[in-house]
């Protein structure tokens, strides 16, 4: 695990202790604050550290950056070990668990003797963990289901996780191969993953030998001439040495998905070949027809190349057969942030060094999204708050020439349908993503269709809801939320942070059908975030989507545009 990553698990950690321990809250705030940072910041914080430059870390003040100075000096945490002598550690993992929380785990603990997972499973089947005051049948019935949550996240990875532990592999053997790629789900950028697979082409001892002895890997499982594996963060990587000849036949195989090799494999049938991971073979004569790129073995089908994000059954190779696949996005084809928190309410760096790091990507625009007063836990705008940022936005812009900051907001869609803000200042913004933040439990499609048919309304934030092994999104007829954004000409968001790729991809391609535009935003509340837009894209791909429907791939005037009509067309239908 690298340092950056070891550091947050600590902080977290002393939070999860202080939590169980009843301790103030600001102070265990203070620490998730400080980890969720540090997790996030694309420099090394040695190299910070090093610098002097820690207290530029969002949240990171003179406490906590002596304890970090302590890490990096001993590689732990004096407070963290003192903690655990007090806590067992596998008592605080439990606060992982979605819907538990402290206080429950806390009495759990002390009268019930519960300090595992296994204890847990046995207090709720026995009953009685029931009996404990506060505990109803919808309470036990939302732990069941955070267990469940808990133990999927277990077994699979974040695929922003997976993309970075992936990343790290192929910098440390690429120069050792002559080919090298990811393959699985992972190269089909699906939301989570369980192992990594890893292709390669070259000397096969060599590669092994470095692949084995990688900083990270903390167990070799087994190693071969031409096949190993190790755990590494706990995950297992696999990766596997090919002729040249195999590579195409072996990456088409190997980044599946099951059901789409197994489509492949009935087209071969019915042409007389076989395919599999060595290439793609005559069956009356053994001639090898194919195999050294993926695009010879998709031609020797009668198919056109298919993107891996794409080879998951859902009528692709229908349309690859049809020569009706899309020109999908690509990460290049974006334009700006739609999604983005400053330091005026929950975020972590100023406007000014969120416009710096979005003209350094290359953006033409990047909108800051503030959460609005009733998310009072980010210290969210009021109108008169929003006022004073509108001004500032605008005295900014003024400094550039081919870039704009956006003045936008995240306003809260409250239970009734209504939003947190007034109209007239809505009216005086460039963006508006309206979200859910409340009553996750309850249907939210009549809320959320109130906030579509809001003029002022350009996009339904993180519109399901979900987090990824931490919460099912709410309850919504989407049939009606699709139907309904395409009439007002609403986008729908792909939020684009790794905890949440919300439209997921299944419903994003459902949504394409009734004509939804979408707007790709990362959420992102420090600027390390902003590479989750890889992430978006990726969800828009696997839902078929080309840049034409993706919003932030238009130039600034088409986008405004966009906006106006919307204003527009949503007062006369009021």
């Amino acid at each position: 695990m690298n340092k950056n990553k070891e550091l947050a698990r600590i902080l977290n950690r002393i939070a999860d202790f202080l939590e169980l321990k009843g301790d103030v809250i600001y102070k265990i705030n203070a620490y998730r604050r400080a980890a969720r940072a540090i997790e996030s910041i694309a420099d090394d914080i040695e190299e910070l550290a090093r610098e002097n430059r820690l207290h530029e870390i969002p949240g990171v003040g003179d406490r906590i950056a002596k304890k970090i100075k302590e890490f990096l000096e001993t590689g732990t945490v004096k407070k963290y070990e003192e903690l655990k002598k007090e806590i067992p550690e596998e008592l605080a993992e439990l606060l992982d668990i979605p819907y538990l929380g402290p206080k429950t785990l806390k009495l759990a603990y002390e009268k019930l003797g519960v300090r595992s997972l296994d204890d847990l499973k046995r207090v709720i089947e026995d009953g009685s963990l029931a009996k404990l005051p506060g505990m109803g049948p919808k309470k036990i019935e939302n732990i069941k289901k955070g267990m469940a949550l808990y133990t999927k996240g277990s077994d699979r990875m974040l695929l922003g996780e997976a993309l970075d532990l992936a990343g790290y592999v192929l910098g440390q053997i690429s120069m050792y191969c002559d080919r090298v790629q990811y393959a699985g789900s992972l190269r089909r950028m699906k939301e989570t993953v369980g192992d990594i697979d890893i292709l390669a082409v070259g000397d096969g001892a060599l590669i092994m030998d470095k692949f084995t002895s990688m900083d990270r890997v903390t167990e070799v499982i087994a190693k071969g001439e031409t096949k190993s594996s190790v755990l590494m963060d706990n995950r297992q990587v696999d990766i596997r040495v090919v002729e040249p000849h195999q590579w195409g036949a072996a990456l088409q195989y190997f980044t599946g998905s099951k059901e789409h090799n197994v489509h492949l494999r009935e087209i071969a049938k019915e042409k007389g070949l076989k395919i599999n991971e060595y290439g793609v073979f005559d069956v009356s004569t053994g001639e090898r027809i194919a195999g050294a790129t993926e695009e010879e073995i998709y031609g020797a089908l009668g198919l056109v190349f298919i993107p891996p994000e794409l080879r998951e059954d859902w009528g692709e190779i229908e349309a690859a057969r049809e020569g009706k696949l899309p020109k999908l996005v690509e990460l290049s084809d974006i334009n700006g942030d739609l999604h983005v928190h400053s330091n005026w309410s929950d975020g972590g760096f100023s406007i000014e060094r969120i416009a710096e790091e979005a003209l350094r990507l290359g953006y033409s625009y990047v909108a800051i999204t503030d959460h609005s007063k009733s998310v009072r836990i980010a210290n969210g705008l009021d109108e008169k708050r929003l006022l004073e940022q509108i001004s500032y936005i605008d005295e900014l812009n003024r400094a550039f020439k081919d870039f704009r900051i956006l003045k936008g907001i995240e306003v809260d869609i409250l239970p009734d349908g209504s939003l947190d803000l007034s109209d007239s200042a809505l009216e005086k913004l460039d963006w508006v993503v309206a979200s859910v933040h409340s009553r996750f439990g309850e249907d939210a499609t009549d809320r959320i269709v109130s906030a579509i048919r809001h003029p002022c309304v350009c996009c339904i934030g993180h519109p399901s809801g979900r987090m990824l092994f931490q919460r099912d999104g709410y309850p919504v007829d989407w049939d009606v939320i699709f139907r309904e954004a395409a009439e007002h000409g609403v986008c729908l968001e792909i939020n684009a942070h790794q905890d949440r790729l919300d439209l997921p991809d299944y419903l994003v391609k459902r949504a394409k059908e009734y004509g939804v535009k979408f707007a790709i935003g990362t959420d992102a509340h420090h600027v390390g975030q902003f590479w989750m837009v890889k992430l978006g894209v990726g969800v828009a791909r696997r839902g078929w989507l080309t840049k034409e429907e993706v919003v932030n791939c238009w130039d600034l005037d088409k986008l405004m545009e966009f906006v106006v009509k919307k204003r527009s067309e949503g007062k006369r239908c009021r």
